[in-house]
């Protein structure tokens, strides 16, 4: 199955939690119907890309990366790539990646979806990622290393990220991936 049909598919199945995100399900499949390439991220000005939200083994803590050109504290994720079998398998690379953690276990069915404007993204404006987003869950004993795409790594308690005291870097999106990530969870730990 190639990386497009498995986005096509994922996303067929995949139940919308609200009414948002069913309209965002909704676009992505009509993206993926008019776009051979939506995979790839020539496709301009939108293409897929898929993201993990990593949680620590005792689903405490998520580890965020202050992305470098964003300068915002995020969950792992980026572009599909031509050697990626799935989405799911896409934001788990990914997040070994940005992580440096091995051992990753990622949820294959997505926790959300998230359409979000990138400035620096190809020739046409405004352009969007089409985010898949996946929660992946930490070894106990995971050590991460600060990858050149990031300028720092960190472990945040859920309980700040969620609450009124969690970094100013960081945004809404976050926090409802946060939010959908512990539901998840505690629904299949």
């Amino acid at each position: 199955m190639t990386l497009h049909a498995d986005a096509v598919d994922v996303l067929t199945r995949w139940k919308s939690p609200d009414a948002e995100q069913e309209r965002l399900r909704r676009r992505y499949l009509a993206h993926l119907d008019q776009h051979p390439d939506a995979m790839d991220r020539g496709c301009h000005p939108d293409h897929l890309t898929a993201s993990a939200l990593i949680v620590s083994s005792d689903h405490r803590r998520v580890l965020l990366t202050l992305h470098r050109i964003i300068k915002r504290w995020l969950q792992t994720g980026g572009h599909c790539e031509p050697g990626d079998s799935s989405v799911a398998e896409a934001a788990l690379r990914e997040g070994l990646e940005e992580s440096g953690i091995a051992g990753l276990a990622v949820d294959h069915v997505p926790v959300l979806l998230s359409l979000h404007e990138v400035p620096s993204c190809g020739p046409v404006r405004p352009s969007h990622h089409l985010d898949v987003q996946y929660v992946a869950v930490a070894p106990p004993d995971a050590q991460h290393v600060i990858s050149d795409e990031s300028d720092d790594l960190a472990w945040f308690d859920v309980d700040d990220l969620l609450g009124p005291e969690g970094p100013a870097q960081t945004d809404q999106s976050v926090r409802d991936l946060i939010a959908a990530a512990m539901t998840r969870l505690r629904e299949s730990p």
